[in-house]
């Protein structure tokens, strides 16, 4: 319910332009301010949350460690080279 903060925001920042009375219209401005930043927040961690991995897809110990045995493996199979191609 981030938009709720935009909706907010949008009103006090039409209020400060309507207002005579200037502290309230410094006043109304620094909460539209605000309010537009809670707003850019929420829609950042909302996004940020949609994007996230799901835990259930991550790797447990055992199937890392098989991992880490079969990449080994390929390593001891193919021998470094042992000299630089002569040009």
């Amino acid at each position: 319910m981030h938009w709720l903060f935009l909706l907010m925001a949008i009103g006090c920042l039409f209020m400060a332009l309507r207002t005579t009375s200037m502290p309230l219209m410094i006043l109304l401005l620094l909460a539209s301010l605000g309010l537009f930043v809670a707003w850019i927040m929420g829609r950042h961690a909302r996004r940020l949350g949609e994007t996230s991995r799901d835990p259930s897809m991550m790797i447990d110990p055992a199937e890392l460690r098989r991992l880490r045995e079969l990449a080994e493996a390929r390593r001891a199979a193919t021998p470094p080279p042992t000299e630089p191609p002569a040009p």
